[in-house]
């Protein structure tokens, strides 16, 4: 399964290529993971009413991730792994922790949440 992070669904939502031929292959295939904090961080950005049930469409519809006391466990990874001191936010650290608890793969063009992740799992494209 692959949870793609923010930069990843604005590149698709704007139809940009790649993304747009590659995350439409992996939604077609059911590979991807619905997390809310990145739903949230979409729904903050949405420049259109359009945009807006497009965002709300992916969400009712793809699988999602849920798990109790998110953001204290997200924390706590963030504070074992010293991810505030290198530049990782709360929201980056909770995706870390999906890929690490589902056993998933991280799609970002975050530099610094690549930074900090476990190769296996970081979502990797050869374009």
């Amino acid at each position: 399964m692959i949870v793609m992070d923010t930069s990843i669904w604005i590149e698709f939502l704007r139809a940009k290529e790649p993304y747009l031929s590659l995350v439409s292959e992996a939604l077609e295939d059911n590979r991807v993971i619905a997390f809310e904090p990145v739903f949230g961080e979409l729904l903050q950005g949405a420049k259109s009413r359009h945009e807006n049930d497009a965002i709300r469409g992916y969400w009712e519809n793809l699988p999602r991730y849920s798990i109790a006391d998110l953001w204290i466990e997200a924390g706590i990874l963030s504070q074992q792994k010293h991810l505030i001191s290198r530049g990782v936010g709360l929201i980056d650290a909770a995706i870390y922790m999906v890929a690490i608890e589902k056993n998933a793969k991280v799609w970002t063009l975050d530099k610094k949440l690549l930074s900090i992740m476990e190769e296996k799992y970081i979502f990797k494209i050869n374009f």
